[in-house]
């Protein structure tokens, strides 16, 4: 059974801005200093949308990985859904919604996955925690890069 893991992104700006720097290749590449993480097939720069595919190739946990996940659903500005169609994990499926609260941008990530080897317990002690700690690094860094625009 998949593990789901849910991390919330709060910032002043726009819905329609955090959800189009959200669906960027490139800001996506800068949102993850030190996994060398790039695109190197499908859409590999810019905006992706629906029905597009983008492949990852970084290192996480101390591993090489390719992974290619398909935007399979997008309902600009208030959510889009991505799921892995090749890759490492049994399963992975994440889903962006943004909404706007009390005057400011609520970007709710949610991610379900399901480890290759040794299941939920993998899950629990390493693969959520890993996840839930680069979903906030990078949400913090999407709002830095809002934030530093004119």
């Amino acid at each position: 059974m998949p593990s789901e893991l849910v991390v919330v992104t709060r910032t002043r700006h726009a819905a329609e801005r955090l959800f189009d720097l959200a669906l960027d290749v490139d800001a996506h590449v800068r949102s993850m200093p030190g996994t060398g993480e790039r695109a190197v097939a499908g859409v590999t720069s810019g905006r992706i949308g629906l029905g597009e595919t983008v492949t990852w190739r970084g290192r996480h946990l101390g591993v090489r990985f390719t992974m290619t996940a398909r935007v399979v659903e997008l309902e600009r500005p208030r959510r889009f859904v991505d799921v892995q169609v090749a890759g490492p994990f049994r399963s992975f499926e994440h889903e962006h919604v943004f909404a706007r609260e009390g005057g400011e941008t609520v970007m709710t990530d949610r991610v379900v996955v399901a480890s290759p080897v040794l299941g939920r317990i993998a899950e629990r002690l390493v693969l959520v925690p890993y996840l839930r700690r680069l979903l906030r690094r990078r949400g913090r860094l999407l709002v830095e890069a809002l934030d530093a625009e004119p």
